[in-house]
């Protein structure tokens, strides 16, 4: 039915904003479940009506009712996003249980990108516990088998790391971080062996861009020592595969497929 989607994005919404106090506050070793949503400048409790997703921000004008501060565009963003991909996954799949997985992988890959940027870190709770959701759910996983699973994740985490520990020797600096392993393991555990080709293929792909288009804002040199956090690039090379599985594929591995 066409009012499923509609639906999906309002629950998807609320979702958006649950996944907000995450990004906030697993980072801070804040708890997620208390205190309610407030003001991170004043501490203002927000009242069930401040708290409504998107139309709140807007009806505020993006400010904070108690102290005027200016509301981050992160969350109305986070949870457009949040509702635009459960419209897609329900849309596309409709309420099945693949509609549910993809899109409970997609909201760890939103939290894990916003985290990555702002505090350059990628917390153990998202990845660790995203690649034992991705091997739980290996079994009802249109795109692999528990094996398939198993096997992403190990050589996810195992084959960068030995990458990563091979550019440390080469270059005498760190060039993927721990958290990138573990977000990596994550997401083999969800898309599979084959695919990570393709999701680390993108990443370069997007993080080179990604660099040029940071240095011409801050009107900067890249050098070799500039440095960018690469798990919003593996993310997003994660959420294209998982848009695109067989067209994005056949783009950029078709040896494989």
């Amino acid at each position: 039915m066409k009012l499923f989607p509609f639906l999906a994005f309002l629950f998807g919404l609320c979702f958006g904003s649950f996944l907000n106090v995450v990004i906030y506050r697993l980072p801070r070793g804040l708890s997620v479940i208390a205190p309610r949503s407030f003001c991170p400048t004043c501490g203002h409790e927000l009242s069930w009506y401040e708290n409504v997703p998107l139309l709140s921000f807007f009806l505020q004008k993006g400010r904070c009712r108690a102290c005027g501060t200016k509301i981050s565009m992160r969350y109305p963003l986070v949870e457009f996003l949040s509702g635009a991909l459960a419209f897609y996954f329900v849309a596309k799949f409709d309420l099945t249980l693949t509609a549910f997985i993809f899109y409970v992988f997609s909201l760890f890959l939103l939290a894990i990108s916003f985290i990555d940027l702002e505090h350059r870190i990628i917390p153990d709770e998202l990845s660790l516990g995203g690649l034992l959701v991705g091997l739980v759910f290996s079994p009802f996983n249109p795109l692999v088998d528990p094996k398939g699973a198993f096997l992403g994740a190990l050589c996810g985490a195992g084959g960068f790391y030995l990458l990563g520990e091979f550019y440390f020797w080469f270059r005498g600096r760190e060039g993927l971080g721990g958290g990138d392993y573990k977000l990596l393991a994550m997401i083999g555990s969800f898309l599979g062996l084959e695919r990570l080709l393709s999701v680390v293929f993108a990443a370069s792909l997007s993080g080179v861009f990604g660099a040029l288009f940071i240095a011409l804002i801050k009107r900067q040199k890249i050098s070799g020592t500039t440095s960018i956090p690469f798990g919003p690039f593996l993310a997003l090379g994660a959420l294209l595969v998982l848009l695109f599985p067989e067209k994005f594929a056949t783009v950029f591995s078709p040896s494989i497929y």
